[in-house]
């Protein structure tokens, strides 16, 4: 598929959409308490975080790949009652492509998930609060209402700890309770700094090409028997790791 360049306007707070319904904000508890300092990080971290990904994001360009017979979402599209996974390490670039998804993103109730939660809700985004360990069941509800709402879920599918490249089950229960499919994804920058953290963060270097790589759809049925989670979940698990290395290839870095 051609490489497709694109001009990113700058962020904004999730509002009307384009048919004129209000994206109300959707979350499974009010925020926690917090100290002072981290108020004072809250309050100052989002905003830098966002100032500085805006300006390098510019420089950026998108190139869409995807498996035989699989329609990708580009930028600037808005995406239906779908479920999206891709592995935690390509949070920034994925946060650029999809700001005007206006999708809502599982994120852990710790001092670390409030400071994503506010700098997504600045790209446009929103957050059901729970984790894979912790409180999982309001977290999967609350997706389940994003779901019914016409709206898109997003898990980073290996987060919040890992291991790495290895999917959780929390997708596949949603499906099954939604019948909505499930999309794999994964963006790769052909240059990028590599955190020495369990998900060997990427964060994409200006100028630098993103592949946007894109592998067959997850579908589960509403009666599937619990005992067939797990041969789903590695179904899952297949096409996001196929996604990621088909854009190692485009890059010829595999």
């Amino acid at each position: 598929m051609r490489a497709k360049s694109e001009r990113l306007a700058p962020p904004q707070v999730a509002g009307p959409t384009a048919g004129g319904d209000t994206i109300k904000p959707v979350t499974a508890d009010s925020t926690p308490r917090f100290t002072l300092v981290q108020r004072l990080l809250l309050a100052i971290i989002p905003r830098l975080v966002t100032a500085m990904l805006w300006v390098v994001s510019r420089t950026w360009r998108f190139e869409v790949i995807a498996e035989e017979g699989v329609i990708p979402v580009l930028y600037g599209q808005v995406p239906g009652p779908e479920i999206y996974c891709f592995w935690h390490q390509c949070v920034f670039p994925c946060t650029v492509y999809f700001r005007h998804s206006h999708a809502v993103i599982l994120i852990s109730k710790s001092f670390d998930g409030e400071l994503i939660t506010r700098t997504l809700r600045m790209w446009g985004f929103d957050a059901v609060r729970g984790s894979s360990s912790r409180s999982a069941r309001e977290g999967l509800l609350g997706h389940v209402e994003v779901i019914q709402s016409g709206r898109t879920a997003i898990f980073t599918a290996d987060g919040p700890r890992g291991p790495i490249y290895q999917t959780k089950m929390g997708p596949i229960k949603l499906a099954q309770l939604t019948g909505a499919p499930i999309g794999s994804f994964y963006l790769l920058p052909e240059h990028a700094w590599t955190m020495r953290s369990w998900d060997r963060f990427l964060v994409p270097k200006p100028f630098t090409r993103i592949c946007v790589s894109w592998a067959q759809w997850t579908h589960v049925p509403t009666d599937l028997p619990p005992d067939q989670f797990e041969p789903k979940r590695q179904e899952l698990n297949a096409a996001l790791e196929r996604a990621r290395l088909n854009a190692l290839a485009h890059f010829k870095q595999a």
